[in-house]
């Protein structure tokens, strides 16, 4: 009787050190949900939703994974994804992170390793060093012409894809809480 009583005790405070060590390693999870960049896109694309979960892991594998997941956007379009200074125009500093692309139903997903907690921009501005967070998230149409549907022919070419041509900023983090800070 008292071996199980010793026994029950060495296993449930093993557990209990188990659990506060699985605890202390869980990377905490930070969730941001995208909303179109204006009020005449998110007319276009009123069952939009884009979704942005970062596992931040930096300080245990050297990378924060940062997953987009896309549904009811126009359907067969890539996208690009940035992080940002700022969620709207004029942006300021901007790091390209990579692309994901719609399919037939308007829906998509894409993973990212990198660094996203202590994502930053250095830069040398009147001869002084600038370093500014990158802790908001843009998504712009890949393609010029991929924000036609809504804006027309005539919409914008921003610099904003790989070749410098894009087009309009579509969604971003400006109506959620930002990034955490480093």
């Amino acid at each position: 009787m008292r071996i199980h009583r010793r026994l029950r005790t060495v296993l449930t405070a093993g557990a209990a050190l188990v659990a506060t060590s699985l605890a202390a390693h869980a990377a905490e999870i930070v969730q941001l949900d995208l909303t179109p960049s204006t009020p005449q896109l998110a007319s276009c694309m009123p069952g939009a939703q884009l979704t942005v979960r970062v596992r931040l892991t930096t300080d245990k594998n050297g990378f924060d994974v940062f997953k987009i997941v896309a549904r009811n956007l126009p359907p067969n379009r890539d996208y690009t994804v940035f992080l940002l200074q700022f969620a709207g125009s004029p942006f300021g500093a901007a790091e390209y992170i990579g692309d994901f692309s719609t399919n037939d139903n308007g829906n998509g997903e894409s993973t990212f390793h990198l660094i996203v907690q202590e994502a930053f921009s250095s830069t040398i501005v009147s001869g002084n060093r600038v370093r500014v967070d990158l802790n908001q998230v843009g998504v712009w149409f890949a393609d010029p012409t991929g924000d036609d549907f809504c804006l027309g022919p005539n919409s914008p070419i921003t610099p904003f894809d790989g070749d410098g041509e894009a087009g309009v900023q579509a969604f971003n983090s400006a109506n959620t809480t930002p990034l955490p800070p480093p």
